[in-house]
């Protein structure tokens, strides 16, 4: 993870489709203002109990054969937008340990690892901690606390955690402990729809937020410039800003139209399985 300046858009069409480009996005050459530009992500393989994972979405059974196919389509745009990724071996005993940003919250200066909400889940932090031991310092929560990284959106320096399900108040408040340690500025905001805060809310720009109706009028965010999704298209408002490009999932007509009059590069993605396991692009992958 490094500051940099901000580049227009590498991809010509603005319709990006990674498989169609050999031209990989160069952080190095980013000029403009001030962004933060990823250079890493870890990332795990699907096992092939997946399905029986968390989840309440009550769209079917997904199918393995298409979540690997989604999956490696998700890992290659993540190397098109010159991340070094880290693959992680699957993990049987935790068919949700590929959902990896749920394991930690790293910032440039700390990794903090976490202590999943669900009980089935905790333990997958533990290969997670062993990866980034060699990248941060670490930090960890510790019980009663719960925190899950899908819970936490970094703007800059301020890292919005939400109190839902999974992230409980002695979690988030062992979290901002540690965050204001290191200089960051931690706000809370209660998680009242959807599993998680990025369920609902993420940054598509140095001053936007995409969000769903319910988080419209948070007075912690009235600063920011708003895009409001309609309650038809809530999930495509767990999209990612990554590099100066936006990574959205497909299927989202209007949301992609608001998103195209950002002027970033735009890239949709078929994560169908994930939907159906209550995940979403940003679980994929610990970005730093």
């Amino acid at each position: 993870m490094k500051r940099h300046r901000r580049q227009a858009g590498l991809c010509w069409n603005r319709k990006c489709d990674p498989g169609i480009y050999n031209r990989k996005f160069v952080p190095e050459k980013m000029i403009g203002d001030i962004e933060t530009v990823f250079t890493h992500a870890i990332v795990r393989t699907p096992g092939r109990n997946f399905d029986r994972g968390i989840t309440t979405s009550g769209l079917g059974p997904p199918d393995y054969t298409l979540m690997v196919k989604q999956h490696r389509a998700y890992v290659n745009t993540l190397e098109f937008l010159g991340l070094k990724v880290i693959m992680l071996d699957a993990e049987s005993d935790f068919p949700d340990a590929y959902f990896v940003e749920d394991t930690a919250v790293v910032t440039p200066e700390v990794a903090v690892i976490t202590r999943p909400g669900a009980v089935s889940r905790q333990g997958e932090e533990n290969s997670i901690a062993a990866v980034l031991s060699s990248y941060r310092t670490m930090e960890r929560i510790r019980a009663p606390g719960t925190v899950d990284g899908g819970d936490v959106l970094m703007v800059g320096n301020r890292f919005f955690i939400g109190v839902s399900d999974r992230t409980n108040p002695e979690g988030a408040e062992q979290l901002s402990a540690i965050l204001k340690q290191y200089g960051h500025e931690p706000v809370r905001i209660s998680v009242s729809a959807g599993l998680h805060l990025k369920s609902s809310l993420n940054v598509v720009g140095e001053n936007t937020l995409l969000l769903t109706p319910d988080f419209n009028g948070l007075a912690v965010l009235k600063h920011f410039e708003k895009i409001v999704l309609d309650d038809a298209e809530s999930y495509a408002a767990n999209t990612l800003l990554l590099n100066d490009h936006l990574i959205m999932p497909k299927g989202f007509p209007d949301t992609r139209r608001k998103l195209e009059k950002l002027g970033r590069p735009l890239i949709a993605l078929d994560v169908s399985e994930v939907q159906k396991m209550d995940g979403g692009l940003t679980c994929l992958s610990i970005r730093f």
